[in-house]
Formats: C-alpha cells, sequence, structure tokens
C-alpha cells in the first residue's frame, strides 16, 4: 500500500468521560475525549503515569464502562459478509483483540494451540485453525516451537504468541497496552520491526498505548499526547507526513527528522508528567 494514507473513520470517541469513586470522593480519570482514528491506522497514545492511557483502551475493550460520552465503532459490513459464505456458520470475527503488557497466554497449553485459542472458541474444526494459525507461527519468528509450551518460551517469545493470537483471530481492531515494556531494549526493536511487517500486510486499525516517545515515533501513523489525570488530548501529531510506509525501525531512528519528533513529543509531554508527579506527591501525603 506504500504511502496511501488511510481516510475512512473506524472508531469515533464522543465526549468520552471516566470517574471512579475513590474513599467516598470522585476521580476523575478522562475528561471529555474528542477524537476519531481512521480504519488501517496505527495509532499511539502517550502521556504520563495516571493520564487514563489504559483506562481508554480498557473501555474500547467493554472491560470498563464509561461515565458519560459515545464510543461508535463502524463495523465492517461488506467484510463479515464476504467471509461468512467460507466460515461455514462459524462466529464471526471479534470487533476486537486487546494485547497486554504482561503475557496472557495459557500455561497448560502449546504454542499451536494458544494462537488457535480464539478460533477455536469460534468453532473453527482443527483443521481450519491450525491452517490458519501456521503462517502467523511463523510470521514471528516461532517455527519449530508450535509444540512448546509457554514455561520454555522466553518473555519475548511469549509476547509472539500474543501477537500471533491476536492477528490470527483477524479483528477490526486490535487494542496493544504497552506489550514491549518489559522486554530487554534488543527484543523490543526486534518485535517492533515484526510487528510492523505483520501490520503492513494486515492494515489492522490499531490502537497502541505506550510510556515510550521512541516506540510510537517507530510505529505510529499519529500519536496522541495526553495530560496529566484527567487525561485530555494536548496534541495529535501526524508522524506519516514525516514518515512514509512502508517503515523500517533502524531507518527512522537514525534519522534527522526523528530527532525533530522526538522533540516535539517531549516538548509537549514534558509539563504534564511534572504535573502527573505532583498530583502523585499530593496523595502521598
Amino acid at each position: 500500500m506504500g504511502n496511501e494514507r488511510p481516510s475512512a473513520v473506524k472508531i469515533r470517541l464522543h465526549g468520552v468521560q471516566k470517574y471512579f469513586a475513590v474513599r467516598g470522593r470522585r476521580v476523575d480519570a478522562l475528561a471529555a475525549i474528542e477524537c476519531e482514528i481512521r480504519a488501517g491506522e496505527f495509532f499511539c497514545i502517550v502521556g504520563p503515569s495516571g493520564c487514563g492511557k489504559t483506562t481508554l483502551l480498557r473501555i474500547l475493550a467493554g472491560l470498563e464502562t464509561r461515565s458519560a460520552g459515545r464510543i461508535e465503532i463502524v463495523r465492517d459490513i461488506a467484510r463479515d459478509a464476504k467471509a461468512a459464505p467460507a466460515r461455514g456458520g462459524v462466529a464471526p470475527p471479534p470487533l476486537n483483540s486487546m494485547i497486554f503488557q504482561e503475557t496472557s497466554i495459557f500455561p497448560w497449553m502449546n504454542v499451536r494451540d494458544n494462537v488457535a485459542f480464539g478460533l477455536k472458541a469460534r468453532g473453527f474444526s482443527k483443521k481450519e485453525r491450525y491452517g490458519i494459525v501456521d503462517p502467523f507461527i511463523r510470521s514471528v519468528g516461532l517455527s519449530g516451537f508450535d509444540d512448546a509450551l509457554p514455561h520454555q518460551l522466553s518473555g519475548g517469545m511469549k509476547q509472539r504468541v500474543s501477537i500471533a493470537r491476536a492477528f490470527a483471530n483477524d479483528p477490526e481492531v486490535m487494542l496493544m497496552d504497552e506489550p514491549f515494556a518489559a522486554l530487554d531494549e534488543q527484543t523490543k526493536i526486534l518485535l517492533q520491526a515484526e510487528l510492523l511487517r505483520i501490520w503492513e500486510e494486515s492494515r489492522k486499525t490499531v490502537l497502541y498505548v505506550t510510556h515510550s516517545i521512541d516506540e510510537a515515533i517507530v510505529l505510529a501513523d499519529r500519536i496522541m499526547v495526553m495530560t496529566a489525570r484527567p487525561g485530555r488530548i494536548k496534541d495529535i501529531i501526524d508522524v506519516a507526513a514525516v514518515f512514509g510506509r512502508p517503515r523500517k525501525v533502524e531507518t527512522v531512528k537514525s534519522s534527522k527528522e526523528y530527532g525533530e519528533l522526538f522533540g516535539r513529543v517531549w516538548g509537549q509531554l514534558r509539563d504534564e508528567v511534572n504535573e502527573a508527579r505532583r498530583q502523585q506527591e499530593g496523595e502521598a501525603k
């Protein structure tokens, strides 16, 4: 698809708010989030700790309820209709899949069955689901580990399993919450490159939460910068206008434009990080 930019809107957030009751008082986590994410866009969200990044993702995943506002996710009806005859009546593709920072694979299942879990739940036969998942296992570099159990895998390999499972399940939207945060730098760079390559082939709509400015620049079409709590949108930065597609991690990081973008994002974040720190210190007293 080269440098084509996604145009159709996939997700609309209309005044989304979230607040919690903590020890008898109201704590606002998100304040009136207004945003549109395009179909096929890799959309990264950065912000200080406690700004509501993960809360927003969990709301989109249906794991949290919003306190106010509206969320519209445009279902791809044509895609569902096209796929239905081939699925033989099994459940349609899920609207979203979520990948967490911590690995969430089943310790008693081997790699192949972990990757195929969602397909099994949707009614695919063993032959069908293995036929679907085997190419994804190869694509994340786990050939030869099909029968390995999670305790035999490194942390990076476990996250490869999570990524393969999410793509194999063929969701319309992928929600990723700091999936590489716990990994060493070398493994992180390798997995970023693999994620970009797999995403280039599928062009799923991805919402990706990260604390890393570096990671956001490498991966994103656009970066949404959030304020300290309650989380609001401070800026949306167009990375794809600077770095087109396809994109290589090493090319991005070695460019002059990378440093300029890093400075711009950090310039937006610096005051918010300091404000979040002041909030945390005040709550600790």
